[in-house]
């Protein structure tokens, strides 16, 4: 590990914004995540004790990268390692570039002008000068942050950039603008590892699933009856079949195509009601806009329920929304991971989603509920939950355990400090991992396996297995 403890420190005058967070201990988890990711969490810290360690975004609230940051930094803490949340600041002119640069890594076509490429290195060059000295460990996250190692110096710091949006496609422009300030990182991190754009610059690369914290407020158990008290206080009415999507008002998560879906699926189910529940976020201007426009297509229906973290619906509020709904949709076209899957399937809630980034490794060998590719997919796959509660509850159990195993905070901090332990020269962690998506695996579980060359492979599920087989031995990818 690099030591910067005596290393001459910046003296900025004012400071990046630290994020306060309460504080966890991970003896907490103990009967909730499994033993044998607690123990190697464990294990990996102490190679790692006394770091100092910066996480670095673009906001303190709104979207997945928070909620992580939110719950993970204190269960650093606890471990023993000297962590720090930051926060870069901009306006909007930036975060309306930003949020291009976000499209453009999803695909989108249109391109950064030189205006807006002067705004982001502007507004980037003055959070640079505000980042302070005496890390050990610097985790950027996603776009935003991205330039800051160039424009402050590595100094004796490990870089590491986390992407957390699906970026295999991107629109080559908006890439190539990007990929000039990625040169210097020592590691990266994706969430799939087809989500590696083309030409990465980074010779380090790590795949890691995100995951839930099963013990924050928008997942920790919640009676039932408490739960339909908070809906009925919004305004729900749990007498009439509900369908729900969680998600940032964003175009990639199809919200005007959740509403075609719950048309459709109305000609069958009456009564049926949706609740679109949205977070805006500050970095996400263009949230706003497709607010306006879900409104418009709602038209008036009192069957669709639009609600918002700004008009008072926050954590407590989602939890039971995920917690009550009969189906929880989640109809994206292009997604990063889409943690609101192990969300919903947390709770026991069947699920019918897109085929889309991450969403179909939380689903795997058809857990959960099911994965579709149209407005008339999604609506059929919530009529035939709707009419099959035993089919629906089966579902959802299956779910709640494959969350379990895979898809919970602690394992998400292990596969971290094990990527920093690798880059900081104290060698591999003794883990089972999966050769496909990168998730920990039990060692005593019966799990999918392969004998290849004598070395046996082990995998988290059987769609892992075959993909390996198809990907890595040229085998076909149906089931022998």
């Amino acid at each position: 590990m690099a030591n910067t403890r005596n290393a001459p420190r910046r003296a900025p005058s004012t400071r990046l914004q630290a994020v306060e967070v309460g504080e966890r201990s991970l003896a907490a988890y103990f009967n909730v995540a499994p033993t044998h990711i607690l123990e190697s969490l464990d294990h990996e810290a102490e190679r790692l004790r006394g770091a100092r360690i910066l996480q670095l975004n673009a906001t303190p609230y709104g979207g997945g990268v928070s909620e992580l940051l939110r719950s993970g930094v204190p269960l650093l803490r606890d471990l023993g390692l000297d962590v720090e949340w930051h926060v870069i600041t901009g306006d909007e002119p930036f975060f309306r570039v930003t949020k291009a640069i976000h499209n453009g890594l999803q695909g989108d076509p249109q391109t950064l002008s030189d205006e807006d490429k002067a705004a982001y290195l502007a507004t980037s060059a003055r959070n640079a000068d505000l980042l302070g000295d005496g890390w050990d460990f610097v985790v950027v996250h996603d776009p935003q942050p991205a330039a800051l190692l160039p424009l402050y110096g590595k100094g004796d710091a490990k870089w590491v950039w986390r992407c957390h949006i699906e970026t295999g496609t991107p629109n080559l422009e908006t890439w190539e603008f990007l990929r000039g300030f990625l040169c210097d990182y020592d590691a990266a991190v994706f969430t799939l590892r087809e989500f590696v754009p083309p030409d990465f610059p980074v010779a380090r690369v790590a795949t890691i699933a995100p995951a839930i914290d099963p013990l924050s407020p928008k997942n920790l158990p919640l009676a039932r009856i408490t739960a339909k008290q908070v809906l009925d206080w919004i305004g729900v009415d749990l007498d009439a079949p509900l369908v729900t999507q969680v998600s940032r008002f964003d175009p990639w998560k199809d919200p005007l195509g959740v509403i075609d879906a719950y048309r459709l699926a109305r000609e069958e189910v009456p009564d049926l009601q949706l609740a679109l529940v949205g977070s805006m976020a500050l970095d996400d201007p263009e949230g706003w806009d497709l607010y306006r426009q879900i409104q418009e297509k709602a038209g008036g229906d009192a069957r669709i329920k639009l609600f918002t973290n700004l008009t008072g619906v926050g954590n407590i509020e989602v939890n039971a929304f995920q917690r009550l709904s009969s189906v929880v949709l989640q109809k994206s076209i292009r997604e990063g991971f889409g943690l609101v899957i192990s969300e919903a399937l947390w709770k026991g809630t069947p699920v019918v989603a897109g085929r889309a980034g991450g969403i179909p490794l939380q689903m795997a060998d058809g857990t959960g509920g099911a994965l579709v590719d149209s407005v008339e997919e999604a609506a059929d796959e919530i009529v035939r939950l709707l009419r099959d509660p035993d089919r629906a509850a089966e579902l959802g159990r299956r779910g709640h355990a494959r969350v379990a195993d895979h898809f919970l905070l602690p394992r998400l901090l292990l596969n971290e400090l094990m990527l920093l332990n690798e880059i900081a020269g104290n060698g591999p962690a003794d883990v089972l991992q999966d050769p496909v998506c990168g998730l920990v695996l039990d060692p005593d579980a019966d799990l999918p396996a392969i004998e290849e060359h004598g070395h046996r492979r082990v995998f988290c599920s059987d769609d892992c297995r075959r993909r390996f087989l198809t990907e890595q031995l040229g085998e076909p990818a149906a089931e022998p």
